[in-house]
């Protein structure tokens, strides 16, 4: 395990600290990298997203898809989660306690962003940082190879629908033409990308030259990474520090639905009998989450410093140090599978 693996959850919460600080203390740097967009999609955000995912795109391996045949079960427990259980839980916990439990203590207009922000979270299941919880769990590279490249091509063609129909359902208006930019853009392009990048290392030097080219490219994974968490963070720097109590708000579901969709995922793992190198990862793309997909969408139907801004915000605050936690209670319980 490399010192990016290792030291993860420094990075992100060195970054968290770096981005509030530097949001409060240069607002004006901020509000100008806020104004550099085109089509509602902030192009600084855009470069290091791309950055940090590139080098997991190029992992992705669309041949391997042939084998999926071969061991079923665990693909099909990772898309019952991804697409039939988790954006629909999700958006039915932002209702429950936006809504009515904290009804109270949000305004409306606020309550309904949270909602979006957490509902853009749910619908994007993780397709990057799978690849480092897999390599946590000992998982089986192949197969989650599988995984992440079928999620993908489904993210595609459902992500774009099934969030607008479940913010359609919560009476938030949808911009279809910049929730598909975003979707072509942070989906479509890297993979396409990636893909030929792949085949071109390939045919140079085979499966050897594209592990040496995305080892090579690993520390742009952390600046990528870090860069991301820092504009994230300092283009809501005020609205962190002046309400605190917002971001506890709206981690009190997204710890709800991390643990408790990981529990769904890890019991109907176990009742399919699956190995732990399969049923480890496959649990974690359903209870991860892809946001950087889901803050580029945010940003871009609602703006840097809304609420639906704000909320995948904290899904990134949340989800490194959970995601961790189930990480080593995975490799404690790995005696419960084959």
């Amino acid at each position: 395990m490399g010192i990016f693996e290792r030291f993860l959850s420094v990075w992100v919460g060195l970054g968290i600290i770096a981005g509030v600080l530097l949001g409060s203390l240069l607002p004006g740097l901020f509000q100008a990298l806020a104004g550099i967009e085109f089509a509602h999609v902030n192009l600084v955000v855009a470069v290091l997203i791309w950055i940090m995912i590139y080098p997991m795109m190029i992992q992705v391996d669309f041949a391997s898809i042939r084998d999926v045949g071969k061991r079923p079960k665990g693909l099909l427990l990772t898309l019952a989660v991804n697409w039939l259980i988790k954006p629909f839980t999700m958006a039915g916990l932002g209702v429950l306690f936006f809504h009515h439990l904290f009804a109270p203590f949000v305004d409306p207009q606020s309550a309904n962003e949270y909602i979006a922000g957490m509902i853009l979270l749910g619908v994007a299941p993780c397709t990057a940082m799978v690849f480092i919880w897999s390599q946590l769990t000992k998982g089986d590279a192949n197969y989650t190879l599988v995984q992440v490249s079928v999620n993908d091509l489904i993210m595609i063609f459902a992500f774009a629908p099934i969030a607008a129909f479940l913010l359609g359902a919560t009476d938030i208006a949808v911009p279809w033409q910049t929730l598909l930019l975003s979707v072509a853009l942070y989906i479509v392009l890297p993979l396409l990308v990636g893909f030929l990048t792949r085949r071109t290392l390939t045919r140079l030097g085979g499966a050897s030259r594209v592990e040496a080219f995305t080892a090579h490219l690993k520390p742009w994974v952390i600046l990528g990474l870090v860069g991301t968490v820092i504009l994230l963070f300092g283009f809501q720097a005020e609205t962190i520090l002046a309400r605190p109590t917002a971001i506890g708000l709206i981690a009190i579901p997204l710890l709800i639905q991390t643990y408790g969709i990981f529990a769904i995922a890890y019991a109907g793992a176990k009742w399919l009998r699956l190995p732990h190198s399969i049923a480890a990862p496959a649990c974690m793309i359903g209870t991860s989450n892809f946001f950087e997909l889901a803050v580029a969408v945010a940003i871009s139907l609602f703006g840097l410093h809304s609420g639906a801004a704000l909320a995948t915000v904290v899904g990134v605050l949340v989800e490194v140090p959970v995601m961790l936690s189930l990480v080593w209670f995975a490799n404690r319980t790995r005696h419960w599978f084959v």
